[in-house]
């Protein structure tokens, strides 16, 4: 092979894109607002994303730890970091509509909010009657579960299911 039979069949850099015969970009990526990152910071964010989704895991077992939150995050940090492994975590039957609706719509449907608001309040509960003894805890939980309702009411519902 010629010098420049190598030069034409090397792959290009890490970060250069392929152009199009019209000048625009032959690879369009899944996530145009997202830029792709290259080396150790599209390994840290998919590492990142495998720990997020690890401790969500641990989160449907521990009433104590959220879920939603760990699984926008594996899916925000797989986004920019693997497609492929983004494309899996919306393929899940369970979570990935939901997942889909809050990154483009940045909404929740109405079941999902009423659901949110009674396992918050069932698990605060429990928390709350288990460290009863305590003088100021139950009430730093209560203050808590207040917070958490107002977060959860302000988000929008998706605007299909809300009638």
């Amino acid at each position: 092979m010629s010098t420049s039979d190598r030069e034409r069949h090397r792959p290009p850099p890490p970060g250069a894109t392929a152009r199009a015969a019209d000048g625009g970009d032959a690879r369009a990526p899944d996530h145009p607002e997202h830029p792709r990152h290259t080396g150790v910071v599209r390994w840290l964010l998919f590492i990142a994303g495998g720990v997020a989704l690890l401790l969500a895991v641990i989160g449907t077992i521990l009433p104590v730890m959220p879920t939603v939150p760990f699984l926008l995050l594996a899916a925000a940090c797989w986004s920019r970091a693997s497609p492929r492994w983004h494309r899996w975590l919306l393929s899940l039957p369970r979570v990935g509509p939901a997942i889909a609706r809050w990154e483009n719509e940045r909404s929740i449907s109405r079941r999902t909010r009423w659901l949110a608001l009674g396992l918050v309040t069932l698990s605060m509960a429990g928390a709350i009657w288990w460290w009863r003894a305590h003088a100021w805890l139950p009430w730093l939980l209560v203050a808590l579960v207040v917070v958490l309702w107002l977060l959860i009411l302000r988000l929008p519902v998706t605007p299909d299911e809300s009638g």
